[in-house]
């Protein structure tokens, strides 16, 4: 059974195949910032939850449908994925600049926060009908409060924070921040494995299908 991936997101692909899965990647093209206001338009502020999940069915969705409309329709599942943190009630995206970068460093270290990961599966192997299923988890992730100003500087200036939500990652040069993560792991990555797997059940799927065939030899 096929895994596409609508997300362009390295941290994402990489942890489905530490998982023994090796998606084809998707990019949906969504434009979030828009499909928040949309929505938001519609029925006011969306909690952190409800916008992950929002987004990640957006992407999904979009990744299927370009795909029909290409004439090459997707033979799987298709795995859409967002995420957001949120600190002191505030919702926090991806800093995409240096400045914003440092300044929520500056005011995260030594703090908890939670990190929200929106995951949306769609069945695609009937064309004619494809079933979709959701889900958001959550993590509370501890900074350390001994994080010098010149580590945020350097920390920064290697580029990882800026794309990712909450200007953080756990895999890579962000780890050495953290003082201590509650919940699964891999949410704050920003695809819960045990998440995706549950849905996947949800479908029909028994995860072990997903596995990659030189992950079973």
């Amino acid at each position: 059974m096929r895994l596409y991936l609508a997300s362009t997101s390295p941290a994402r692909l990489a942890t489905l195949r530490a998982a023994g899965i090796e998606p084809i990647v998707v990019p949906s093209g969504v434009d979030e910032d828009a499909a928040v206001r949309e929505a938001e338009a519609v029925s006011g502020p969306l909690p952190a939850a409800e916008m992950v999940l929002l987004l990640a069915r957006a992407k999904a969705e979009a990744a299927l449908a370009q795909a029909l409309a290409a004439g090459t329709p997707l033979d799987g599942l298709v795995l859409g994925g967002d995420s957001a943190f949120v600190l002191d009630g505030v919702i926090y995206g991806k800093p995409h600049t240096a400045e914003r970068a440092r300044e929520r460093w500056h005011a995260q270290r030594g703090l908890t926060g939670e990190l929200y990961s929106g995951h949306w599966l769609i069945d695609a192997t009937n064309a004619d009908a494809p079933r979709g299923v959701g889900a958001t988890t959550v993590a509370r992730v501890t900074f350390a409060s001994d994080i010098t100003d010149l580590e945020i500087v350097a920390y920064v200036a290697s580029g990882e924070p800026l794309a990712v939500a909450g200007a953080f990652t756990v895999g890579a040069r962000g780890q050495a921040f953290i003082e201590r993560i509650e919940g699964d792991p891999s949410t704050v990555v920003g695809v819960s494995i045990p998440a995706v797997r549950r849905l996947a059940a949800q479908l029909g799927v028994n995860w072990p299908r997903l596995w990659s065939p030189t992950t079973t030899a």
